[in-house]
């Protein structure tokens, strides 16, 4: 059962309220912190509203582009309370490729994704919704990406990454070019990444760069041993 907070932040995404959801989770990390309401307000609430907006049409682009809004803001003040905590790291990071796959038009999760990859430094190239296996690869090669990170919120899309993973191994990219998986659907049932191919996941956006950072190196071992 959500809380009494989760169910209020919910409702203040749902209205498009961006002040009222930031005074919420300022209000709360006052005692807290902003990286917990990840996990205890925004990651809930941001599921909430998206079964709400997969089930009904009473929830326009505009509120989706809002909900989207709220999110970064929240993110970005976990960026910045982590940097006041940790040193900091001028290095650029990637670059890295990612996009809803094919069919898929739930935007709001590889939006908060890019938006934290880009706060920890790393190069994004944000392919948009419903993109074809072929397109993915092709713009990893261009860009030099050695980690692919793909989206879905629902089972019947998240099943058209199997053709990405296939399109990988095709080209003889295998362990080369590392498939980040991600999406509601993913935290629901866990063995989906094994089903469609995926090296790795994340449970949420928070966790995306620490995952990034892993199938990198991973990527990068694998090709010392095609060398």
């Amino acid at each position: 059962m959500p809380t009494q907070l989760q169910h209020q932040l919910t409702q203040f995404l749902l209205q498009a309220n961006r002040n009222a959801a930031n005074a919420l989770v300022d209000n709360w990390a006052k005692d807290h912190s902003y990286e917990e309401s990840i996990s205890r307000l925004l990651e809930p609430a941001l599921n909430a509203f998206g079964a709400v907006w997969a089930s009904s049409d009473n929830v326009s682009l505009a509120q989706g582009y809002m909900a989207g809004k709220i999110a970064e803001d929240i993110m970005k003040k976990v960026y910045e309370e982590q940097k006041d905590n940790n040193a900091p790291d001028e290095t650029k990071k990637g670059p890295v490729v990612v996009g809803n796959i094919e069919d898929d038009y739930h935007s709001l999760g590889r939006k908060l994704v890019a938006t934290f990859l880009r706060a920890d430094g790393w190069e994004v190239v944000d392919m948009g919704n419903d993109v074809p296996a072929e397109e993915f690869v092709d713009k990893a090669l261009e860009t030099g990406a050695k980690v692919i990170g793909v989206s879905a919120m629902m089972h019947v899309n998240a099943l058209n990454i199997k053709k990405l993973r296939q399109e990988i191994d095709r080209r003889g990219l295998t362990g080369r070019l590392q498939l980040a998986v991600g999406g509601a659907i993913f935290v629901l049932r866990p063995k989906l990444v094994a089903e469609t191919g995926g090296d790795g996941t994340a449970r949420n956006a928070l966790q995306t760069p620490a995952l990034m950072e892993k199938l990198w190196r991973q990527a990068e071992e694998a090709e010392e041993t095609t060398l």
